[in-house]
């Protein structure tokens, strides 16, 4: 074999080797690609104006400490409510804190993922999905939420969390905020010469599932978005069984959008108006009622107390849980 022969199997063998390091690393180091839990609180004691603010932690299913907030509307009686799945890189503390002006008169429950915030585990799509249904279940079964009318909310990766949660319960209403159509699809955008259909185990497979959505369901994007470009969301768009919004926000981009007053607005009117419709009888799964341990924290106000909590057995019901709520 002659020197440049030889050259040339050199380098297509660098080559390999290189493509195949490139393809172990992404596919051992997956889960950073999908996820990036943010410990860190965004705000520090959120309190919302026009709730009343507790901090809560629910167990999943198997066990694991689950942390956020239960916004309660200052108005008593059954109201409508909402359950907020945020990004990839998201700690939800902020949305307790803007909850007024996003969901007025709602009662809102407002989770961080495993691992992210003050919850324990990693996070998995197949335990953000079973985590998701478990809590929208909980919700309903509170003594002072119409459980006809829950609406779920979804930003970027939680786009694809909320998908799938109103294709396995009874959701009132759906709204995405930069949505996708799948993560896969994605990545074989951003790893073309890779095989990463055969890499990736989450993949948030939104456009799978948009066709059986029966929920009205209200898109927002960002004007500038270079996480999720616009012909994923179009994919998303034209799959959607019950699309009654597509709306981009002006001045925004994909790190900036939820918190643009803009945005609040177009939410919060959408939600108003959508539960200010007839709601049929929700058709919860078959089964006992939810089996969930919450701990609830004492209202936030602007000097809160330190957090006393109460443990609720595994077969409290949810009357059990305002009870302690009120204490």
């Amino acid at each position: 074999m002659d020197t440049s022969k030889k050259m040339a199997a050199g380098i297509t063998g660098f080559a390999s080797f290189l493509w195949l390091t490139l393809t172990a690393a992404v596919a051992a180091n997956q889960r950073r690609l999908v996820f990036n839990p943010c410990i860190t609180p965004e705000v520090e004691s959120p309190r919302s104006t026009g709730h009343r603010t507790r901090p809560i932690v629910l167990r999943a299913k198997d066990g694991t400490r689950l942390c956020g907030w239960l916004l309660t509307p200052l108005v008593p009686g059954p109201r409508p409510a909402v359950m907020y799945f945020g990004g990839r890189s998201e700690e939800v503390s902020w949305v307790a804190r803007d909850a007024g002006k996003l969901f007025p008169g709602m009662t809102v429950l407002v989770m961080n993922y495993r691992g992210y915030g003050q919850s324990h585990g990693v996070p998995e799509e197949i335990n953000m999905i079973e985590d998701g249904c478990t809590l929208f279940d909980w919700l309903a079964a509170l003594g002072q939420v119409d459980a006809a009318r829950i609406a779920v909310v979804g930003r970027s990766l939680g786009s694809g969390v909320a998908v799938q949660v109103a294709k396995e319960r009874p959701v009132h209403s759906v709204v995405l905020i930069t949505p996708y159509d799948s993560i896969l699809a994605i990545a074989k955008r951003r790893f073309r010469v890779m095989p990463i259909e055969y890499m990736l185990r989450h993949r948030f497979e939104s456009i799978k599932y948009a066709p059986s959505l029966k929920a009205p369901t209200y898109v927002l994007r960002a004007l500038e978005d270079d996480v999720v470009p616009h012909s994923h969301t179009d994919q998303l768009v034209q799959k959607l069984a019950t699309l009654v919004g597509d709306d981009t926000v002006p001045g925004s981009d994909h790190m900036n959008i939820p918190y643009l007053e803009a945005t609040q607005a177009l939410i919060a009117s959408f939600l108003t108006r959508q539960f200010a419709k007839p709601a049929a009888t929700p058709q919860l799964p078959a089964g006992d009622a939810p089996q969930v341990v919450a701990e609830v924290g004492k209202e936030v106000g602007p000097k809160p107390e330190p957090v006393a909590t109460t443990t609720l057995p595994a077969t409290a019901s949810a009357d059990d849980a305002l009870s302690a709520i009120a204490k």
